[in-house]
């Protein structure tokens, strides 16, 4: 997906087992943010700075949507841990990093798997994409402060 695509219509499934859809959303700035995997450092500093400053997010027109390959038990856990107030999509098929272009193959002490690399994308209040953080791009601590620049 690229700025200017139209971002697809179903989402996925929350940790609650339900479908999350872009039309749930209209009117509304949505602040789409893949992960790698619930639990772990950078990704609960990223979280957690999302939900510190959530309020100031919704006041300025956005929602806000975490998506990893980690399950709906996983998430449900991750949101209780952390109060996050924002929901979840549990995207263990990799339907949705996979259509977004951020799942591919990573390196981490010499060793190649395969994961998600840490991108928000910007839908705007029709639907299409607007902005991209790209994973160099992100920093975690202040993630809320790059949305709403």
């Amino acid at each position: 997906m690229n700025i200017g695509d139209k971002a697809p219509d179903l989402l996925g499934i929350n940790e609650k087992g339900e479908e999350i859809r872009l039309d749930q959303y209209k009117g509304k700035k949505l602040v789409l943010y893949f992960y790698p995997k619930d639990n772990t450092l950078g990704c609960t500093t990223e979280a957690c700075n999302l939900r510190d400053n959530y309020a100031e997010l919704r006041k300025a027109g956005y929602e806000v949507v975490g998506v990893s390959v980690d399950s709906t038990t996983s998430h449900q856990k991750f949101i209780s841990k952390h109060e996050l107030p924002f929901p979840l999509i549990a995207d263990t098929e990799k339907t949705l990093v996979e259509a977004f272009g951020v799942w591919g193959e990573k390196s981490m002490y010499g060793h190649k798997y395969m994961g998600t690399f840490r991108t928000t994308f910007i839908i705007n209040e029709e639907g299409i994409i607007e902005r991209i953080i790209l994973p160099k791009e992100i920093k975690v601590k202040e993630h809320a402060k790059q949305i709403l620049r």
